[in-house]
């Protein structure tokens, strides 16, 4: 589904990614795990067509995307939850929501999809009319991740998930991704909470200083000295 090549992406003259190459297949939770600085924003941004790879390539659905405006990767079925969740806080959930189906086949399913949010976290059916701003940060998480799912994606791409949320909100919606992911949504996360992030996925990817270092089953990876380590403090 998603093929990243040996891509090389710079951020002025700061090479960020160094020949980096992974894939997503189908039906997959796919985790890339690495600490800050390790280039995961950089390697979510170059997906969406943030940034341009200066080497390597980038396909989606066997269609190269490597220089493709984010809007028209959007309108493939790509869609993401950005790190620090970037709701619009003046406007209602509703208007938040309704921000997210921005492709032509979404909005002909508005309402439906809104409804399938709803389903997800019910907590935004009770909050439509509120303003976005005032929700609670799980409670924003839960909207960033409807917003996205507006578009009805065939691969959702999420950045830190569990990033400033408090345990029980996590486990609440580690347990949603893995409800879109029954209901056949391919998932890409981009994590730093490596236990929750191996014990919720089918494969990793270690991502440092630009470089993947291991990847493997997610199982293999959970049992890996390296990654008991560096990552779950054992």
């Amino acid at each position: 589904m998603l093929e990243v090549k040996g891509i090389n992406v710079f951020r002025g003259e700061a090479h960020i990614l160094w020949d980096l190459s992974m894939s997503v297949e189908r039906g997959e939770v796919i985790t890339v795990l690495g600490a800050n600085g390790s280039g995961k924003t950089t390697l979510v941004e170059s997906i969406l067509g943030v940034h341009h790879p200066r080497a390597g390539a980038i396909t989606f659905l066997d269609d190269e995307i490597t220089f493709k405006p984010p809007f028209h990767i959007t309108r493939m079925g790509l869609s993401c939850v950005p790190e620090g969740r970037r709701i619009f806080k003046d406007m209602e959930v509703l208007e938040n929501l309704e921000m997210g189906a921005y492709p032509k086949k979404a909005r002909s399913s508005l309402k439906e999809t809104a409804e399938r949010v709803y389903t997800l976290f019910p907590v935004l059916r009770e909050r439509r009319k509120q303003i976005a701003g005032t929700l609670s940060g799980g409670e924003q998480q839960m909207l960033a991740i409807g917003r996205a799912l507006m578009s009805r994606p065939t691969l959702l791409l999420i950045d830190e998930l569990s990033l400033g949320l408090s345990p029980k909100i996590t486990k609440e919606i580690y347990g949603a991704t893995q409800k879109l992911h029954g209901e056949g949504v391919t998932i890409l996360l981009i994590e730093q909470n490596a236990m929750l992030a191996l014990r919720h996925s089918d494969r990793a990817y270690v991502l440092e200083t630009g470089r993947i270092t291991l990847q493997g089953t997610s199982k293999e990876l959970l049992g890996d000295e390296h990654i008991r380590k560096a990552y779950l403090g054992m």
